[in-house]
C-alpha cells in the first residue's frame, strides 16, 4: 500500500507539471509604438500635488502610488477555510489585493506579453467617496502544445506534520487530477525534506524514463522536523544543476510551511539562494496546505523569490488551483512588473490604496528596473482598488495608471497607460458591473476582518453586505461569489 501510495504521489507530481505548463511562451510587446515613444527615465506622467492623508497606517506626501503587482490568492483561501473551521482569521494574514485578485475579471486583453489597463470606478454611500478600480491584464494563455519545454523541481515537504489529513493526502489527490499532461520533452526533478533536505530524483527527462521516475519515489515517507531551508535551498541547486536553456525552469513548493528546523527566516533563506534566482530566471511557486499553516512565511518567500502562493484546503479548491492557476505561473507574461497611479490634485483630495501594503515601491523607483516587481504570467488579470476623496464639485481628469514591466525574455522595458476623467465615475458602486461590484465586495470584506467592520468609506456592514453578495451571485450564477457570501455570512456571525 505505502509503495501505491508513493507511486501515486509521483504520478500526481507529474500531472502538476502539465497543469503548470499549458500556459504558451511568445507573443509581441502589448504596448507597441508607445513604449519606444514615452520617456520611460522618470515617474509615470501626472499633473500636480496632493496628500495621501486617509491612509492611517502610512501617511506620505504626493500624489503618487506606486506598488509590485501581485497576483496571490493564498490569503483569501485560508481565511475561507479558517470561518469553515469556525474561528476568525488572525488579521495578520488577511492581504485584501489577495481577496480581490481571487475573482475573475473581464478585463480587454493584449495581444502578445504585456498589459491592458482598466480604469474605472463609481460612487460610494460616503459624500465625495468613490472606489476606483485600476485593472491590469496579460495576454490569455494558449495550448499546452505551443509551450516551450519545461524543466519543473517539485519539492514536497514530507516531514510529520504533512501526515495530518488535508495535508501530503490532499497533495497526492489534487496532484493526480492529470497525470498525463507532461510530454515526453518535459523534466521532472523531486527534492523531499523534513529535518533534512534529499534530492530523491535529478532532473530526469519524461520520454523513455516514466517507469525509472515512478521508482525513484517508492521510498517517500513522512518523518520529524520542517526544515523547510534546507528544501528550498536543494531544491535550488537542483534546478540549477538540471538547468535546460530555452526551457522553463521552475521551483514548486509544496507545503504547510510551518518550518522548525534550521533556518526558519525568509530572508535568510532567500538570501542564500539569491544567485540562482537573479542568475537563472528560477521562480517560484509555494502551495499551501494544512488547517495551520505558516502563511506569513511562504507569502515572503513567494514575493521575494520572484513567484507567486495559493492555498488548498479541499479538493475543489485543488482542482482550482491545479487545473486552472498553475498553468499561468510556468510561463511569463511580465518579469518585475510595478504600477504607478498619478491623482490629480485638483479633482483629488485624498486616496488610498486597499491592500499590497508589503508590496509598496517608493515612487521614485517606478523605473528603477534594478527594484524587485511582480513576476506575471499569462491568463492573469491584477486588480488594484482605490478610495478615493474628491474636491467638492471636482470635474476632469482624476487620475493616471501606469504599468511598467519588463519583457520576459529580451528585459527590455515597455509601458502601457489608461486614465480616468471624473465624469466616467459611475453613480454607486452597487449599481456598477459585475467586476466592479465582486471586487469592492472582496475588498469590503477583507478590510472588516482586518480591521472591524465599515473601517472603509462607503463600506456596508458585514450583514449588508452578505445581502449584497447573495444577490451579486444570484445575478451572475456565479458560485465563487456565492462562497464568497457564505464567508461573509459566517464571519458576521463569529463577529
Amino acid at each position: 500500500m505505502e509503495r501505491y501510495r508513493t507511486r501515486t504521489l509521483l504520478l500526481a507530481l507529474t500531472a502538476a507539471g502539465g497543469l503548470l505548463l499549458t500556459a504558451c511562451g511568445g507573443g509581441g510587446d502589448a504596448d507597441g509604438s508607445k513604449s519606444a515613444d514615452r520617456d520611460l527615465s522618470g515617474p509615470a506622467p501626472a499633473r500636480s500635488q496632493g496628500t495621501d492623508r486617509y491612509d492611517d497606517r502610512r501617511e506620505r506626501p504626493g500624489h503618487l502610488s506606486t506598488f509590485a503587482l501581485d497576483v496571490d490568492t493564498a490569503s483569501y483561501d485560508y481565511a475561507r477555510r479558517t470561518l469553515a473551521d469556525g474561528r476568525l482569521p488572525d488579521p495578520s494574514t488577511v492581504r485584501p489585493e489577495e481577496f480581490v485578485n481571487s475573482f475573475r475579471q473581464d478585463y480587454e486583453r493584449p495581444g502578445g506579453d504585456g498589459f491592458t489597463v482598466t480604469v474605472d470606478g463609481a460612487r460610494t454611500a460616503d459624500e465625495d467617496w468613490s472606489l476606483v478600480r485600476v485593472g491590469l491584464a496579460t495576454r490569455t494563455a494558449g495550448r499546452a502544445g505551443e509551450r516551450p519545454p519545461a524543466a519543473l523541481t517539485f519539492v514536497i515537504d514530507v516531514s510529520g506534520s504533512m501526515a495530518e489529513p488535508g495535508r501530503l493526502d490532499l497533495a497526492r489527490r489534487s496532484l493526480t487530477l492529470m497525470t498525463d499532461r507532461l510530454r515526453d520533452d518535459d523534466s521532472v526533478a523531486l527534492v523531499t525534506f523534513s529535518d533534512e533536505a534529499e534530492t530523491v530524483l535529478p532532473m530526469t527527462r519524461l520520454g523513455g524514463n516514466r517507469d525509472e521516475i515512478l521508482d525513484a519515489v517508492d521510498d517517500l515517507d513522512t518523518r520529524d522536523s520542517t526544515n523547510l531551508g534546507a528544501g528550498v535551498e536543494t531544491g535550488y541547486e537542483t534546478a540549477v544543476e538540471g538547468l535546460r536553456r530555452g526551457a522553463t525552469n521552475r521551483v514548486v513548493l509544496v507545503s504547510d510551511a510551518l518550518a522548525n528546523t534550521g533556518d526558519t527566516d525568509a530572508d535568510s533563506i532567500l538570501e542564500k539562494i539569491a544567485g540562482e534566482r537573479r542568475e537563472h530566471g528560477i521562480t517560484l511557486f509555494g502551495v499551501g496546505v494544512g488547517s495551520d499553516y505558516g502563511d506569513a512565511l511562504m507569502e515572503r518567500l513567494a514575493d521575494r523569490g520572484d513567484g507567486h502562493t495559493a492555498y488548498v484546503s479541499d479538493e475543489a479548491e485543488a482542482r482550482t488551483v491545479f487545473a486552472e492557476q498553475l498553468p499561468r505561473h510556468v510561463d511569463l507574461a511580465a518579469r518585475d512588473a510595478k504600477a504607478q497611479v498619478a491623482f490629480d490634485p485638483a479633482t483629488v483630495e485624498e486616496f488610498r490604496l486597499i491592500g499590497y501594503d508589503n508590496r509598496r515601491v517608493a515612487d521614485e523607483d517606478f523605473r528603477d528596473d534594478r527594484v524587485d516587481g511582480g513576476e506575471v504570467g499569462p491568463g492573469h488579470t491584477v486588480t488594484a482598488l482605490y478610495v478615493v476623496r474628491t474636491r467638492p464639485g471636482a470635474d476632469g481628469h482624476l487620475a493616471t495608471a501606469t504599468v511598467r514591466w519588463l519583457d520576459p525574455g529580451t528585459r527590455a522595458p515597455h509601458e502601457e497607460s489608461g486614465d480616468l476623467e471624473t465624469d466616467a465615475l459611475g453613480d454607486d458602486v452597487w449599481g456598477a458591473g459585475r467586476g466592479l461590484r465582486t471586487a469592492a465586495t472582496a475588498a469590503y470584506f477583507a478590510d472588516a476582518l482586518r480591521r472591524g467592520e465599515a473601517a472603509l468609506p462607503g463600506a456596508p456592514r458585514l450583514g449588508r453586505l452578505a445581502d449584497r453578495a447573495d444577490d451579486l451571485a444570484d445575478r451572475t450564477e456565479d458560485g465563487d461569489v456565492r462562497r464568497l457570501a457564505e464567508a461573509i455570512r459566517t464571519a458576521h456571525r463569529l463577529m
